[in-house]
């Protein structure tokens, strides 16, 4: 059982959006202004889709605070889906007298067949609906709350586009992150980002989209979340299952990752520095190229994680497929879409992060009050200073 629980409920064109958290502290300072700056970013970036104009998206805390703490008892949010008007027959909970023409074309890459397949559907809108990144939104709230408890002890997420469609980044050695917040695609080299601007551009006539890749730094981490003793409490493996679980993620490293394979040992293991040059914490180490992770624990440096987000698989121009109901070829069904989310799935990514982070955190530190946390950290911190001198 984990100690950061939660669950996320609704479908892309139902009423809403419906969280449930639970094993926050008592205490922690909360309110809803907290959780709406990453509901905006998520809306945000370059290749947005119509809905983006229609929903504004905005977390109600429903209980589990009183007076801007938390109360230690589940937390409810609900986040109102503003397209639910246009939908009230089509996706209504009681029966209806109406016929409602299914959804029998199925899209490739999509959920569509195996979840239709699974659950003994003949209408595949019962699938696409939970399916949807819509949900993303959901779990971007509980991300902003994973945060608000990491920030009471100086935790930082940032997150930004490393490539779109074929076009990489050169990053910069030290990253603007306030200039990766007001560039379009959120990338930090400019003209990089216009490059991304213009792939995306030359796909949307096409009727296609294009993905990429993003990056997520964690900084204020200390040593020692996560555990090597065994497979499901490694911090790099709890990581991975959430980011892989966001849709359109089909890949996943850490540090240098992948590139890493190209060099020899020497030159990809983290070397770690005498006590003379650690500075304010203990333990750092000359390089990150493990990404702040090795034996499945953090080490105390950057939390440095990269991610694959693989093009929307609805097309403006769908591709060819077979009707779920006839077998016989059909095209795809469309539905409105985006061409690129890459820009906004930086910041779905940090809020999976975060919550996994704010699950081992309890791990290590929990406690039934913030204060309690405080102390169990604070006494952890003293802990990893060297026995002798």
């Amino acid at each position: 059982m984990g100690q950061f629980r939660w669950l996320t409920a609704g479908e892309s064109h139902g009423k809403g959006l419906t969280m449930v958290i639970e094993g926050l502290p008592a205490g922690l300072p909360l309110t809803e202004g907290d959780i709406e700056p990453d509901l905006v970013r998520r809306q945000g970036g370059y290749g947005r889709g119509g809905r983006m104009k229609i929903e504004k998206d905005h977390a109600e805390i429903m209980a589990g605070v009183r007076h801007g703490l938390t109360l230690g008892s589940p937390l409810a949010l609900w986040v109102q889906n503003r397209d639910w008007v246009n939908w009230t027959v089509k996706m209504a909970v009681e029966p209806v007298e109406a016929d409602i023409e299914r959804v029998t074309r199925l899209r490739p890459g999509h959920a569509d067949l195996p979840g239709a397949l699974k659950y003994g559907f003949e209408d595949v809108r019962n699938v696409l609906e939970r399916a949807s990144a819509r949900e993303t939104a959901a779990r971007v709230a509980v991300g902003a709350v994973a945060k608000r408890l990491l920030a009471e002890f100086g935790v930082v997420f940032r997150s930004h586009t490393v490539a779109i469609g074929g076009v990489q980044a050169n990053l910069p050695e030290t990253i603007d992150w306030d200039a990766v917040e007001a560039d379009p695609v959120r990338c930090a080299d400019a003209a990089s980002g216009e490059a991304m601007v213009n792939a995306i551009n030359a796909a949307k006539p096409d009727g296609d989209t294009v993905g990429g890749v993003v990056e997520v730094r964690v900084a204020g981490v200390p040593l020692g979340l996560g555990s090597h003793v065994h497979w499901d409490r490694k911090l790099d493996g709890r990581i991975a299952q959430a980011i892989v679980s966001i849709n359109a993620f089909k890949g996943v490293e850490f540090g240098a990752g992948f590139e890493g394979t190209n060099r020899r040992g020497s030159k990809v293991h983290d070397v770690i520095l005498p006590r003379d040059q650690w500075g304010e914490l203990p333990w750092r180490h000359a390089t990150n190229n493990h990404g702040g992770i090795e034996g499945g624990m953090s080490t105390g440096e950057e939390i440095v994680v990269r991610a694959a987000v693989k093009p929307i698989p609805t097309l403006a121009h769908p591709l060819p497929s077979v009707d779920l109901e006839t077998g016989e070829e059909v095209l795809a069904h469309y539905e409105r879409s985006d061409v690129c989310v890459v820009p906004a799935a930086g910041v779905v990514a940090e809020a999976m992060m975060a919550i996994v982070l704010a699950d081992a955190w309890l791990e290590k530190f929990g406690g039934d009050t913030l204060a309690g946390v405080r102390a169990a950290y604070d006494w952890h911190l003293q802990s990893l200073a060297p026995r002798k001198g």
